[in-house]
C-alpha cells in the first residue's frame, strides 16, 4: 500500500491496525481542484469536497508511480493507492487547516462549547496487475463524524494554540494528541477525526477483491 499523504496521524493509525505503507506525498494544487470541482459541479458540499480532493491526491500518486517519476517507489505489481483529505463543518461553514495563530484562536472560540462534524474524504487507486488481481478501480468514499467540544476559556484556547498543534490538522484540533482533553464526545467513527477510518478503508479495499487480513499480514 502506499499512502498519498504526509500526515503523521494517518500513518500511525495505518501501523497501529498492522500495515506498513510507503509514503508518497502528493503535488496537488487543493485550491485550484476544488475551485474547479465547483466550476463544473456548483457549490460543493463538505462530503463531497474532500472526497474529491482525496481523489485528486490517490490520482496524483499513482500517476506518479506509473510514470516512473519517483526514483524511491515504482509499480510493481501489487500497489495499492490511499489518499485522504478532512475538513471540518459548523453550521455549514467548511474549515480545513488555519491559515496561522490569530486563524486558530478565532476558529476554537467559535467551537468552543458547540459541535461540529469531521469529514473526511477517502480514495483507493488500484495499481495492481492481473496476476495480483487488479481491477483497475478507482473508487471511494466519505467519513462524517460528529464532535462536541468543550467549553473552553480565552486562556486555554490562547495556551493550546500556543502549542502549534492546531496549525497543522483540519479543524484546528486533534483527538489523538494535545487536542484530546478539548473534546468531550463523538458520534461516529473515532479513526475518521484522525484522519483515516479504517471500518470504511476495510470496506472500499473488500470492494476491489482485497481482504483486511492480506494487508495486515504483509
Amino acid at each position: 500500500m502506499v499512502l498519498a499523504s504526509r500526515s503523521p496521524a494517518r500513518l500511525a493509525t495505518l501501523k497501529a491496525a498492522g500495515v506498513r505503507p510507503d509514503v508518497l506525498v502528493s503535488g496537488v494544487d487543493e485550491e485550484r481542484v476544488l475551485s474547479d470541482a465547483a466550476t463544473r459541479f456548483g457549490d460543493l458540499d463538505p462530503v463531497d469536497a474532500v472526497l474529491i480532493l482525496a481523489q485528486a491526491k490517490a490520482e496524483d500518486v499513482a500517476s506518479t508511480l506509473e510514470s516512473g517519476e519517483h526514483e524511491m517507489l515504482a509499480v510493481e505489481g501489487d500497489e495499492i493507492v490511499v489518499g485522504c483529505d478532512s475538513m471540518l463543518e459548523i453550521d455549514g461553514e467548511i474549515y480545513g487547516k488555519p491559515a496561522g495563530p490569530d486563524e486558530a484562536r478565532e476558529r476554537w472560540r467559535a467551537m468552543r462549547g458547540g459541535r461540529g462534524v469531521l469529514h473526511t474524504g477517502h480514495w483507493i487507486v488500484d495499481l495492481r496487475d492481473d496476476e495480483s488481481g487488479g481491477t483497475g478501480a478507482t473508487i471511494g468514499s466519505t467519513s462524517s463524524t460528529t464532535i462536541w467540544f468543550a467549553d473552553l476559556d480565552d486562556e486555554e484556547i490562547d495556551a493550546y494554540v500556543a502549542t502549534g498543534e492546531p496549525l497543522e490538522v483540519a479543524g484546528a484540533f486533534t483527538i489523538d494528541g494535545l487536542g484530546g482533553p478539548y473534546v468531550e464526545r463523538i458520534e461516529g467513527d473515532h479513526h475518521g477525526v484522525v484522519g483515516l477510518s479504517l471500518p470504511l478503508l476495510r470496506e472500499l479495499l473488500a470492494e476491489i477483491g482485497i481482504p483486511w487480513r492480506a494487508l495486515r499480514a504483509a
